[in-house]
């Protein structure tokens, strides 16, 4: 995360971020069990908790933050195409899920730059951008998270 702007004080941004940390330490344990040659059950119950986590902090982010950002022209093209990179990261966990593990690296990486984009480019952007009634309306649209992520 970026530490210049202040973003994370958003309890949205601070949220996502968190939820980024889970999400990309869980992918890296899905990885290194690939590289290992666990037996495939194990690959499965992992792509699974990857998804539980993914799966609902995506839909947070489509739904709130980027339900208001998509209403300002400057901010929609980008928010599609992260958009765009959530169905991929999913299509990658369904490939791996069925067993192809040969896109283990290609999803890790294309998680960490995704999230990069997020925290280094939109949440900071979002923090300058957004007026406080549209942080309210952020707060208003975004689902309560399901589970804490820690911090």
């Amino acid at each position: 995360m970026c530490t210049y702007c202040g973003c994370e004080t958003f309890e949205v941004v601070g949220r996502f971020t968190a939820e980024h940390v889970e999400v990309i330490n869980t992918a890296g344990l899905l990885r290194r069990a690939v590289h290992d040659g666990v037996p495939p059950e194990q690959v499965v119950a992992l792509v699974d908790l990857v998804r539980g986590l993914l799966d609902p902090h995506t839909r947070a982010e489509e739904v709130g933050l980027f339900a208001v950002l998509r209403e300002d022209e400057t901010f929609a093209d980008h928010v599609e195409g992260l958009c765009a990179e959530h169905e991929q990261l999913d299509a990658q966990l369904s490939a791996l899920r069925a067993g192809d593990h040969s896109v283990v690296d290609r999803l890790y990486a294309d998680l960490r730059e995704h999230i990069h984009k997020e925290e280094n480019g939109l949440f900071p952007a979002a923090a300058v951008g957004l007026s406080a009634q549209d942080w309210e309306r952020v707060d208003a649209l975004t689902p309560a998270p399901r589970h804490r992520a820690h911090r």
